[in-house]
């Protein structure tokens, strides 16, 4: 008898009752309590993922939503009314097996189709919402998604209520074919009437984002959000990459990449998701409590005073300083940016991004705010306060698509009948070989166009170089006026005795001849108000005119918001007209 093979099958023995002892003694995981990131692949606690609106601890990668959930998340408790619950559609092109997968996936996740529609509050103001279920064929538009989402908003136009949808899809549903393709011209002519209405469309795009769906409804809000890392884009990154043979690029089709190039207004976090849907809405509520009486309008029309004349000379205004000293003082690096008037002057600022064309100029920032309650629009020229801030806005000289999404923005305030303020800051519009590829003299056009037949009022502030067209482009409104030491041209002193005098170092000479002050073009008519600085005017003395705009303002937003449409244009118009 071989004891040692007696031994050896003993200690196999005693190993495999060890290992069961031990596993007896370890306290079970309860089922569904752990689950795998499928971005870092890290063990997470589900109900902290549940608690922390569905974003990975580890990470920060954010899981899909179901439909429900989201509802449950951005609407007030209690108020969601379902629409069309059970509406389906059929099988147009007879494809084989579809029905049956349909109706697998009913009964899987509990969803007749891949969109849920219906009406609730959000933060006590109501709106349409409709919200994409990726668990259902990846929340593809087929015929029922495009209906349901074409009945939400035609009953969101008859009822005069603002629309959110939520985009998560792979696009056109191949199982329907061309009727599929047909959902994307129904969704998009349905928000077209909607928005003719005057009302509000908030497009928010979730991961993911493609084809058809991109192509359609998803990416003509007057707003559109993305949250973080979003994949966005029309043609899939597999579909991109086996077409090109090439490896994308990372952040490639990302949220990021959206905004970047001009197509996205902003990402949202979506923990602040609720809020920023909120305080939108409440901007697009209407004329706030900061109106005017009917015996205020009948005082200011009777008492002519649309163009404010007081005399230089008495306003404050240093009569002593030389041309080319106020040129210098504009140019000052330590003068106000365009972003310190809008800490200064407004509440509640929300920027938006992009001319959602090509790309999103920061030379140019833009965006919804309140003045004294009152919604208004607000675009700047930025150049920044110090060598970084310079070179990150261009040094205020903006792009084609910096105008272009100025005029996006004004012609949304036009639309929701918000009065447009600017501040115009600029050198001049960028001089430069893509500047041209892009269209440079087309885009300052353009907003000269549209500016003469903006249907609200346009207030355009100088407050520090005024060059050119790139000026111009924003301040072609109902009135212009100028802060102090601002200068307002054709183009720079330098540019000026370079081309008539062939010599740019007379640019001191130049200042005197050109008349850019704002002394000089006030008393030409070209500007209806002079603002006195300080003498030192920096972000820390900046109240000491934040304080006489801010009453100046308010006298202009009631003046100029009584008027007809008729009465408003015409005017503008005999404004350039008398030049």
């Amino acid at each position: 008898m071989k004891l040692d093979n007696m031994f050896k099958k003993t200690r196999i023995v005693s190993r495999i009752q060890s290992h069961n002892a031990a596993r007896a003694s370890r306290p079970e995981v309860p089922e569904g309590l752990l689950r795998k990131c499928n971005k870092c692949g890290a063990a997470i606690i589900a109900e902290d993922v549940k608690q922390g609106n569905y974003i990975c601890p580890k990470c920060g990668g954010y899981f899909r939503i179901h439909a429900y959930r989201r509802i449950q998340m951005v609407i007030d408790e209690g108020t969601f009314e379902e629409w069309d619950h059970d509406l389906t559609g059929g099988n147009p092109v007879n494809y084989k097996g579809y029905p049956e997968k349909v109706q697998a996936l009913q009964e899987k996740t509990g969803l007749k189709e891949a969109v849920v529609t219906g009406r609730g509050k959000i933060n006590g103001r109501e709106t349409v919402i409709a919200v994409c279920d990726g668990r259902f064929l990846m929340a593809s538009m087929g015929w029922a998604v495009g209906e349901k989402i074409t009945r939400a908003v035609e009953r969101a136009t008859e009822e005069k209520l603002p629309v959110i949808i939520f985009a998560c899809s792979g696009g056109a549903r191949m199982q329907e074919g061309i009727t599929s393709l047909m959902q994307m011209a129904k969704t998009s002519a349905a928000l077209e009437r909607h928005s003719k209405a005057g009302l509000l469309y908030v497009s928010v795009l979730t991961e993911p984002t493609t084809g058809g769906v991109t192509a359609s409804f998803a990416m003509l809000g007057d707003i559109i959000l993305a949250e973080p890392g979003a994949l966005i884009g029309f043609a899939g990154p597999r579909v991109i990459e086996q077409t090109i043979r090439q490896k994308l690029p990372k952040g490639f089709q990302r949220a990021e990449f959206l905004v970047e190039h001009g197509f996205v207004d902003d990402i949202v976090r979506r923990e602040d998701l609720k809020e920023t849907l909120g305080k939108i809405l409440e901007m697009h509520e209407g004329q706030s409590a900061d109106s005017t009486s009917e015996n205020e309008k009948a005082s200011y029309i009777n008492k002519d005073e649309f163009s404010p004349k007081s005399d230089v000379a008495h306003a404050g205004i240093n009569p002593y300083l030389t041309a080319w000293e106020r040129v210098q003082l504009s140019r000052k690096t330590d003068r106000p940016s365009g972003s310190d008037y809008i800490e200064a002057l407004f509440t509640d600022f929300m920027e938006f991004h992009g001319d959602r064309n090509y790309g999103d100029d920061r030379a140019v920032i833009g965006g919804i705010a309140k003045f004294h309650g009152r919604p208004v629009t607000v675009i700047v020229q930025e150049k920044g306060t110090n060598t970084k801030e310079n070179i990150a806005h261009n040094f205020g000289m903006p792009m084609p698509e910096g105008y272009r999404k100025a005029l996006r923005l004004m012609k949304q305030a036009e639309k929701f009948h918000r009065p447009v303020i600017c501040f115009v800051d600029t050198p001049g519009a960028f001089c430069g070989i893509e500047a041209e590829e892009r269209g440079q003299g087309e885009a300052i056009a353009c907003n000269l166009w549209e500016l003469a037949g903006l249907k609200t009022p346009v207030l355009s502030i100088v407050t520090g170089e005024g060059g050119s067209g790139g000026a111009l482009a924003l301040a072609a409104g109902d009135q212009v006026w100028m802060l102090e030491n601002s200068v307002y041209s054709i183009l720079s002193p330098e540019g000026f005795a370079s081309i008539l005098w062939k010599d740019s170092t007379k640019a001191k000479e130049a200042a005197a001849v050109m008349k850019l002050t704002a002394s000089d073009l006030y008393q030409k008519g070209i500007i209806e108000q002079v603002i006195p600085e300080p003498e030192n005017l920096t972000p820390e003395s900046l109240w000491q005119v934040t304080e006489r705009l801010d009453d100046r303002i308010r006298v202009f937003l009631k003046q100029y918001t009584i008027l007809s449409e008729e009465e408003l244009l015409e005017m503008r118009y005999a404004r350039f007209r008398k030049f």
